[in-house]
């Protein structure tokens, strides 16, 4: 069976080594870009089956970087999951509105994380 591939898009290499670590033992292969721009170039060259998504990163900040996304034909039913620190309603909204699938606030629980990437995308099979 061939791997979901998940694109993270986040800036900090904490939290790259946490997430695709953990990714990568649920049966996920794991693409790592460090700004907006490149997660904008990885997704259309790499279609990846869904994408997290760090809002406050380089170059192109996240929320443009969904919009830009879900406004593409070739992008709009992948999966965006947003994570960040900014946890307030008005963030939440403004992901719902560019197109985000799910909002998930930093610190967070990587169960949970897991269990949301793996609702949307269905579970792997080894």
């Amino acid at each position: 069976m061939v791997k979901k591939k998940i694109l993270l898009v986040d800036d900090e290499p904490e939290i790259q080594l946490i997430i695709s670590s953990r990714l990568s033992a649920a049966g996920f292969e794991v693409i790592i870009a460090k700004d907006g721009q490149e997660g904008l170039n990885m997704a259309r060259s790499e279609s990846p089956d869904a994408i997290l998504l760090d809002l406050m990163i380089p170059k192109i900040d996240g929320f443009k970087v969904c919009r830009m996304l879900k406004f593409d034909k070739a992008f709009e039913n992948i999966p965006v999951i947003i994570f960040s620190a900014r946890g307030s309603d008005a963030d939440k909204k403004l992901a719902e509105q560019v197109g985000a699938s799910a909002y998930i606030v930093k610190p967070f629980n990587l169960d949970l994380f897991t269990q949301t990437i793996q609702r949307l995308l269905g579970p792997q099979v080894s």
